[in-house]
């Protein structure tokens, strides 16, 4: 009953907070309807038992990509009303889109149907998963069958990460930057030109 329960109430605040990302004119506020509708579904995935994806929910989308957007709309100077103006324009496009995308959430729960052992599968293919967490299992998974793949990755993501740093630092001519050591030991007679002014003659 109380699982039901804890269900039914992370659904419909996770529902609800979907619909006002989509329907709030405040772009801030949207963002932080999103973060709520985050943590409902990684609530939800802690019922289904998969709580090492809740926490990836959590860690990823609330804490790295939802406060990225949040500072996105904060800092940057959107003109809103240009986007208002282009509505109108695309609005026969996105509508045949929406209509498309209805259908095919419709034919999809019609066809939709429950599998008998998709609890049995949720942690991870190994003999006996009522005696390991989801976390246990897809650790055992991934550091045994897949751990070559696990190091490519990260290994990808290591190279990334030093190439945005490279693009980042690279000079430019037409960029201009601040040199703290050639701005310490300039001397006087770089930045200070003395003028012998006449009497009442000017410059």
């Amino acid at each position: 009953m109380i699982h039901a329960l804890t269900f039914y109430l992370f659904a419909l605040v996770g529902v609800l907070s979907a619909v006002m990302v989509v329907l709030n004119r405040n772009p801030v506020h949207g963002v932080l309807w999103l973060i709520l509708a985050f943590f409902n579904a990684a609530g939800l995935f802690v019922l289904m038992g998969a709580e090492f994806i809740a926490m990836l929910v959590v860690v990823v989308y609330v804490g790295a990509v939802a406060v990225l957007f949040l500072f996105v709309v904060m800092m940057l100077d959107i003109n809103f009303l240009g986007l208002r103006e282009g509505f109108l324009k695309y609005m026969p496009f996105g509508a045949a889109l929406a209509v498309i995308l209805a259908v095919e959430v419709v034919i999809l729960f019609l066809d939709w149907t429950l599998a008998g052992e998709a609890m049995a599968l949720r942690a991870a293919p190994i003999p006996d998963v009522s005696q390991v967490s989801n976390t246990e299992a897809l650790g055992n998974l991934i550091y045994t069958q897949y751990v070559y793949l696990f190091q490519v990755s990260g290994l990808l993501l290591l190279v990334a990460m030093v190439g945005a740093i490279v693009l980042t630092h690279r000079t430019s001519p037409s960029v201009r930057r601040q040199r703290i050591a050639d701005q310490v030991h300039r001397r006087r007679e770089q930045v200070l030109d003395v003028k012998s002014v006449r009497s009442r003659g000017g410059i």
